[in-house]
Protein backbone atom coordinates (compact mmCIF):
# COMPACT_ATOMS: atom_id res chain seq x y z
CA UNK A 1 0.00 0.00 0.00
CA UNK A 2 1.27 3.48 -0.87
CA UNK A 3 0.26 6.59 1.07
CA UNK A 4 -2.16 8.91 -0.74
CA UNK A 5 0.44 11.61 -1.54
CA UNK A 6 3.20 9.20 -2.63
CA UNK A 7 4.28 10.15 -6.19
CA UNK A 8 4.57 6.46 -7.13
CA UNK A 9 0.85 6.05 -6.57
CA UNK A 10 -1.33 6.25 -9.66
CA UNK A 11 -2.01 4.70 -13.01
CA UNK A 12 0.24 4.20 -15.98
CA UNK A 13 -2.19 3.79 -18.86
CA UNK A 14 -0.83 2.65 -22.20
CA UNK A 15 -2.47 2.64 -25.60
CA UNK A 16 -4.53 -0.41 -26.53
CA UNK A 17 -2.24 -3.09 -27.91
CA UNK A 18 0.84 -1.89 -26.01
CA UNK A 19 0.07 -3.31 -22.56
CA UNK A 20 -0.41 -6.72 -21.03
CA UNK A 21 -4.08 -7.36 -21.88
CA UNK A 22 -4.56 -10.54 -23.96
CA UNK A 23 -6.85 -8.79 -26.46
CA UNK A 24 -7.19 -11.62 -28.97
CA UNK A 25 -8.24 -13.98 -26.21
CA UNK A 26 -10.81 -11.41 -25.03
CA UNK A 27 -12.36 -11.11 -28.50
CA UNK A 28 -12.41 -14.87 -28.96
CA UNK A 29 -14.27 -15.19 -25.66
CA UNK A 30 -16.79 -12.55 -26.76
CA UNK A 31 -17.40 -14.64 -29.89
CA UNK A 32 -17.76 -17.78 -27.76
CA UNK A 33 -20.58 -16.24 -25.72
CA UNK A 34 -22.25 -14.81 -28.84
CA UNK A 35 -21.68 -11.14 -27.98
CA UNK A 36 -22.72 -8.89 -30.87
CA UNK A 37 -22.92 -5.51 -29.16
CA UNK A 38 -20.74 -2.44 -29.53
CA UNK A 39 -17.04 -2.28 -28.70
CA UNK A 40 -15.73 0.93 -27.17
CA UNK A 41 -12.09 2.03 -27.04
CA UNK A 42 -11.17 4.41 -24.24
CA UNK A 43 -7.79 5.85 -25.09
CA UNK A 44 -5.45 7.25 -22.41
CA UNK A 45 -1.68 7.25 -22.79
CA UNK A 46 0.38 10.11 -21.40
CA UNK A 47 3.42 8.89 -23.34
CA UNK A 48 1.86 9.01 -26.81
CA UNK A 49 0.31 11.79 -28.86
CA UNK A 50 -3.46 11.24 -29.07
CA UNK A 51 -3.55 11.96 -32.82
CA UNK A 52 -1.26 8.96 -33.31
CA UNK A 53 -2.35 6.70 -30.46
CA UNK A 54 -6.14 6.87 -30.72
CA UNK A 55 -6.35 5.90 -34.42
CA UNK A 56 -3.71 3.21 -33.84
CA UNK A 57 -5.73 1.76 -30.93
CA UNK A 58 -8.91 1.78 -33.03
CA UNK A 59 -7.18 -0.01 -35.93
CA UNK A 60 -5.77 -2.58 -33.49
CA UNK A 61 -9.22 -3.36 -32.07
CA UNK A 62 -10.81 -3.52 -35.53
CA UNK A 63 -8.26 -6.16 -36.60
CA UNK A 64 -9.26 -8.32 -33.64
CA UNK A 65 -13.03 -7.81 -33.85
CA UNK A 66 -13.46 -10.72 -36.25
CA UNK A 67 -16.77 -12.53 -36.68
CA UNK A 68 -17.35 -15.89 -35.06
CA UNK A 69 -17.43 -18.85 -37.46
CA UNK A 70 -20.80 -19.83 -38.92
CA UNK A 71 -20.26 -23.55 -38.19
CA UNK A 72 -18.19 -25.62 -35.83
CA UNK A 73 -14.74 -26.49 -37.17
CA UNK A 74 -15.28 -30.24 -36.97
CA UNK A 75 -18.77 -30.07 -38.55
CA UNK A 76 -17.14 -30.26 -42.00
CA UNK A 77 -15.72 -33.69 -41.15
CA UNK A 78 -19.17 -35.05 -40.24
CA UNK A 79 -20.51 -34.53 -43.77
CA UNK A 80 -21.20 -37.73 -45.75
CA UNK A 81 -20.74 -36.04 -49.15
Amino acid sequence: HLPWADPRRGWDFVSTGHGDVPWEQCFRMLNTIGYDGPISVEWEDAGMDRLVGAPEALAFVRRLAFDAPEAAFDAAFASKE
